[in-house]
């Protein structure tokens, strides 16, 4: 991450890089315990799914850490699927027993994550984007937030 970059821009990169490596560690902790059987209750393209956040998960963590303006697309795509599959899995029991999903762990967190991941992955690529500064060297875009 390059100094100077405003506020907002340093509090979504936090968000971020914690976010996806409290995934990445719930990732591996399953895996540890569970093993590769760890997630058979799901069909399997979303067990080889959840098996590919591991991965995934800390290379965004690391690609956002490092300010790259691809990063937040690649969080925003790796949300989406994440939240997709969590729901398509979930959906019925949600259905059957909505207060259930109301707590601090889970759907909720992972469903409010991956809302401002989406919300805030244009802005943020905007602003992580390399812009033409003085002396004809390649800058970063302005913290003007």
């Amino acid at each position: 991450m390059r100094p100077g970059r405003s506020a907002w821009v340093r509090c979504c990169v936090a968000a971020y890089v914690v976010g996806f490596l409290e995934g990445t560690g719930a990732h591996a902790y399953f895996l540890a315990t569970g093993g590769l059987s760890t997630y058979n209750y799901a069909p399997l393209p979303v067990q080889l799914l959840f098996h590919a956040l591991l991965p995934l998960d800390l290379l965004v963590a690391l690609r956002i850490a490092r300010g790259r303006p691809g990063a937040p697309l690649l969080a925003a795509a790796v949300m989406l699927a994440d939240l997709a599959a969590n729901w398509g899995i979930q959906w019925n029991a949600v259905l059957a027993h909505p207060v259930a999903y109301l707590r601090p762990v889970g759907l909720l967190p992972i469903t409010l994550f991956g809302l401002f991941v989406v919300a805030t992955a244009l802005p943020l690529h905007r602003r992580l984007q390399p812009v033409a500064g003085r002396g004809g060297r390649a800058g970063y875009a302005a913290a003007n937030d």
